[in-house]
């Protein structure tokens, strides 16, 4: 290696360095400006709550044994509902590209249910599957499915044309191109289209619980609406910033095995 190379690697390892300490000290200051304020009482910690008593309520949360019941509920809805999105739009996408006119046919329909509001299909969704997990997860499922299906055949219809032009006068078959050219060539896409997946299903997850639901992250924020414990609302939201943060992570560590 050339010491102009390990020059702008040094220079890389400081500068992601000082992205992440300078990220940290950020975090550490809004927490201490926000705790600061509360004890001023400069802002209402009853409607702001604080660091402090953030921290208090989840600690209490979790030795009272509720914490880890209310993760475990989210954390496998959103998981389960981010397999099925997963397969199924990859599928659907996979469908599309080979048969154009049935693309041509869906694609209204999927604009159409798109831009429709998945929450106001809450209430059938109830009567359908009934109100229990089913329901959560089909609305997790239904939130997330449409864009997934749209990021992952756009990247398909994207795929360089050259060389599955090349490839066809070869005499590859459809399933050739699909398997040697279009799917290697949108792994990238592929992860990414899964990433908007994973927080898609965790906002349905919390949209399916807060319509139906006796545990989850979801029933413990509306739970805390409902008696005006505006810590308890906090409290849930830092564990679901916290939980995405996570999912993400894993499904980076996942995509770095491919």
């Amino acid at each position: 290696m050339s010491i102009e190379q390990q020059i702008f690697i040094k220079k890389y390892k400081n500068r992601k360095i000082f992205i992440i300490i300078s990220q940290i000290l950020l975090f550490i200051l809004i927490l201490s400006i926000w705790q600061i304020l509360s004890n001023k009482n400069i802002i209402n910690s009853f409607i702001t709550s604080s660091p402090y008593k953030i921290l208090k309520t989840i600690t209490n949360e979790y030795y009272n044994g509720n914490l880890l019941k209310h993760i475990y509920e989210t954390v496998k809805v959103c998981v389960i509902s981010f397999i099925f999105t997963s397969i199924i739009s990859l599928v659907i996408s996979i469908i599309m590209y080979n048969y154009s006119t049935f693309a041509k046919i869906i694609a209204p329909y999927l604009i159409m249910l798109n831009s429709l509001p998945k929450v106001a299909l809450g209430p059938l969704i109830i009567i359908w599957v009934g109100a229990n997990q089913k329901a959560i997860v089909s609305m997790a499922i239904l939130i997330s499915i449409i864009v997934s299906i749209e990021n992952i055949y756009n990247g398909f219809i994207s795929t360089d044309k050259l060389r599955i032009k090349l490839l066809k006068t070869l005499g590859a078959t459809k399933k050739d191109i699909m398997h040697y050219v279009i799917i290697p060539s949108n792994k990238e896409n592929i992860f990414n289209a899964f990433k908007i997946n994973l927080s898609m299903c965790l906002i349905g997850t919390i949209m399916g619980e807060f319509l139906t639901s006796k545990a989850g992250i979801g029933y413990l924020i509306l739970y805390g609406s409902q008696v005006f414990n505006l810590d308890l609302v906090m409290s849930g939201i830092i564990i679901l910033i916290l939980l995405s943060i996570l999912l993400y992570l894993i499904l980076l560590i996942i995509k770095k095995t491919f």
